[in-house]
């Protein structure tokens, strides 16, 4: 099979800006809000932006299957090597609080790495996108630029992005070989995107969340430079069976003073 991966992605944008507003209209009207069996929230926000996405791959690539947090029989192993991943809305919770990091994913694997990638983050008005290296681009108030992990501001400290205000111990002992200076707290794959434009320098964490969380942030950063590994610094692959994420270490650079 034989795909425009730039043409691909460019045709998603729309459907993405389209889902983005969706989900800040609904969340206006009042959410309606369920409990899953893993006992996490889903909103009818995340149900209706999955729909959006869903719709829109299927049209531009039909014969490729399309695993989403919301449809997922996990039960069922993964056999693909090509495949769509999407997670809705990342960030659920924050969501569904008003918070502004919450991001809509979708990302495209091919032989166990993701080559496309989108990641948009509604309540910031912003987009970022992948299709290939040296091909990550964020769309912001009209606005288009290339990212290329290019560290932001003129600091001459390391510093990191954590999904926790108070990491692990391992964490801490990880980012510390770095010599990070402060961590700051983001919510969702939305911490992909800070280190592909340059705003933090790492990002580390022991095995979390599932495939889909990571795929399409995973694809923005590392296109735009990012080092992306385990913890052990083995490669960070895609199409386990299970869909279970190993630890994760990001790397702005390889040298983050630079």
């Amino acid at each position: 099979m034989k795909f425009d991966f730039k043409k691909i992605t460019e045709e998603l944008i729309p459907v993405f800006d389209t889902a983005g507003l969706e989900s800040i209209n609904l969340y206006k009207k009042g959410l309606k809000i369920e409990i899953k069996e893993d006992g996490s929230p889903v909103s009818n926000g995340d149900l209706k932006v999955n729909d959006l996405i869903s719709k829109k791959i299927k049209e531009l690539t039909p014969e490729i299957p399309i695993i989403s947090e919301e449809t997922v029989n996990i039960k069922v192993k993964n056999k693909n090597s090509i495949f769509w991943l999407i997670d809705p809305i990342d960030g659920t919770k924050e969501y569904i609080s008003g918070k502004d990091e919450y991001t809509l994913n979708a990302a495209l694997v091919v032989n166990k790495k993701p080559v496309i990638g989108l990641v948009g983050v509604p309540k910031k008005n912003q987009l970022f996108f992948s299709y290939g290296a040296g091909k990550s681009f964020v769309r912001q108030n009209g606005t288009e630029e290339v990212i290329s992990c290019k560290k932001k501001n003129k600091r001459t400290s390391i510093i990191a992005v954590s999904s926790s205000n108070k990491p692990s111990e391992i964490i801490m002992d990880k980012l510390k070989e770095y010599k990070v200076s402060s961590i700051t707290k983001v919510a969702s794959s939305y911490k992909f995107c800070l280190i592909a434009d340059g705003t933090f320098d790492i990002y580390a964490a022991k095995e979390r969340a599932n495939e889909w969380d990571y795929a399409a942030g995973h694809a923005i950063a590392e296109n735009a430079g990012a080092i992306i590994t385990t913890l052990d610094k083995k490669p960070f692959l895609y199409g386990k069976e299970d869909y279970k994420n190993p630890s994760l270490l990001i790397l702005r650079s390889k040298n983050l003073n630079d």
